[in-house]
């Protein structure tokens, strides 16, 4: 006997209690036969003023982190994806492997991550080299970011950082201010463009500008889900979201 709705695949998704972005940005995506079922780090809407902040932030999602995991494994899903994104770059490219094998030790599950599906993501486009990044976060966030792609062998050209007050108030950031963003951080130099902060939600805003811009942009949820579907077997291409679900 299987689920009767995730007849193909239960996925358990960890995400900060202050995020309203990647649950919805998830199930517009979600194949039929594929459920996602979420468990909350939970954490305070603190606001974010300045590096420290911001710090203490990712420090608080880091400590609730396997709480979430212990509550969504009681549902029995085959795999694990990350809702949240800052932990998955922080501190370089090494010790996002380490946390990748640690939710994966608690989970006892195949784990898909935002910094690693970034990176798989990249590799279906050639022989990128040259990337640019937005994120919501304060400059101490944007550095962390900057660090793990360059530990994967990338030149990060530029970074906008849109220091947002609060985890909270990341997911009212307009689609007019990401639009934007996505044309500040763009030149011919550069290759891509990637989006890290799951409650920015640029899922759709990124397929329309890959459009016109004819280059990669990669939004972080697009870029989880698609790598938790494709590590999990399942192939279905999905529209609206830009090319890497919908020919990847």
């Amino acid at each position: 006997m299987t689920d009767s709705l995730g007849y193909r695949m239960k996925f358990g998704v960890i995400a900060p209690s202050t995020n309203t972005s990647v649950q919805p940005e998830f199930d517009d995506m979600r194949p039929v036969g594929v459920t996602n079922h979420f468990s909350r780090i939970i954490i305070p809407d603190t606001p974010v003023h300045n590096d420290e902040d911001f710090n203490n932030l990712v420090m608080g999602i880091r400590a609730a982190t396997m709480d979430a995991i212990d509550a969504v494994k009681t549902c029995s899903p085959g795999a694990m994806v990350m809702g949240m994104s800052a932990e998955t770059f922080w501190d370089g490219k090494e010790r996002a492997d380490k946390l990748q094998a640690e939710i994966m030790e608690r989970a006892g599950m195949p784990v898909a991550m935002g910094s690693d599906a970034c990176m798989n993501a990249l590799k279906c486009f050639g022989d990128i080299k040259k990337i640019a990044v937005i994120t919501p976060y304060m400059p101490v966030g944007d550095q962390q970011v900057e660090r793990y792609f360059t530990d994967c062998g990338y030149e990060v050209v530029q970074v906008k950082g849109l220091k947002c007050k609060s985890p909270m108030l990341i997911a009212h950031e307009t689609e007019k201010t990401l639009r934007d963003a996505i044309n500040e951080v763009n030149d011919p130099s550069v290759e891509a463009i990637i989006q890290a902060g799951t409650n920015l939600a640029m899922a759709r805003v990124g397929g329309i500008a890959e459009f016109w811009l004819d280059k990669p942009v990669i939004a972080i949820n697009t870029a989880t889900y698609w790598h938790a579907l494709r590590m999990n077997g399942i192939e279905d291409k999905v529209q609206g979201f830009g090319s890497l679900l919908s020919h990847y």
